[in-house]
């Protein structure tokens, strides 16, 4: 684990402490003003206090050592906890859209004044919690997932704002549950980058950026290499990245160049987790489904991972 891990939790653990104190406040003050928009953003605070705490828990579950049965460790849970805050935002957002549809239909009488000033105190509160997380905003996946709970909290403060200004100076009550709807559509497209990501880590699709035919092309350049198959890349969590593959070498006395100078390819191109398998040619034969294989009798081959761990 990085240094900046103990760093980051602390921030979480202000930005929760901050979120829970001003989300019974936001609540309150909802409900005496009559506001949507307020009670919206209050129910948001409420998914994030949960979110915060799921991400303070995975963060130190995934500092648990590996074992036996966890090789890996438990790096996975980031990614567990940043799904099921995805599907929650999302949730969220749908719930809020409802209810603004009801509203549409029979507008609800609001207390402007009070609203406003609730608003503009949830504004204040998320600036500052935006501030504590803006520098792990491109970090880990779960840290940036409570990120975007703050972000959408954010939104819905300055939302909220507008609308409380709009109901003071026009009467106009509609503005409340519009607001609401826009808040909550900017919400849904970011817990769909999420669960996107998300889903694609858990599949152990190839990382959009270290993109699968660089990797080979670049295994392919180093001399000596002449076939390369059963080529694998994946994200273990956020940040970690993996790979296997075999490489085919002309003859024994290869290996440790080439599995040195395949290393340091991967390396550079951000892959911190890499075992190679080098094969000798004589025991690779040409094959229907890759350009060679291993023979039948590949028993006796000498083979060498490399396992070199930058995270």
């Amino acid at each position: 684990m990085t240094s900046e891990r103990p760093a980051a939790e602390s921030r979480l653990y202000k930005v929760l402490l901050l979120t829970a104190g001003f989300m019974f406040i936001e609540a309150v003050g909802g409900w005496l003003s009559g506001s949507l928009a307020l009670v919206a953003d209050a129910g948001h605070m409420l998914t994030d206090v949960g979110a915060l705490a799921l991400a303070l828990m995975s963060a130190r579950m995934a500092q648990r050592p590996a074992d036996h049965r966890a090789t890996y460790g438990y790096l996975r849970l980031e990614i567990l906890a940043a799904l099921v805050n995805g599907v929650v935002l999302a949730a969220l957002s749908a719930w809020i859209i409802f209810e603004a549809i009801r509203r549409f239909r029979t507008p609800h009488a609001i207390e402007g004044p009070l609203f406003a000033a609730v608003a503009l105190a949830g504004l204040v509160v998320n600036l500052v919690a935006l501030r504590l997380l803006r520098h792990d905003s491109h970090g880990n996946l779960n840290t940036r997932a409570a990120y975007l709970h703050v972000m959408g909290d954010l939104l819905g403060s300055v939302g909220a704002l507008l609308a409380a200004l709009i109901v003071i100076l026009t009467g106009w009550t509609l503005a409340d549950p519009i607001v609401s709807v826009l808040i909550s559509l900017l919400i849904i497209a970011g817990s769909w980058r999420l669960l996107r990501e998300s889903v694609e880590i858990l599949l152990e699709a190839a990382p959009s950026h270290i993109p699968l035919p660089e990797v080979e092309r670049r295994m392919r350049g180093v001399e000596g290499v002449i076939a390369v198959h059963d080529l694998h890349v994946w994200t273990l969590t956020s940040g970690v990245v993996a790979m296997s593959g075999h490489v085919v070498v002309p003859d024994l006395a290869s290996h440790p160049r080439v599995l040195a100078a395949v290393q340091r390819e991967v390396r550079d191109i951000g892959i911190g987790h890499v075992t190679i398998q080098v094969e000798c040619l004589d025991q690779c034969i040409p094959d229907a489904h890759g350009p060679l294989a291993r023979g039948k009798g590949g028993a006796g081959g000498a083979h060498l991972r490399g396992h070199p761990h930058s995270h």
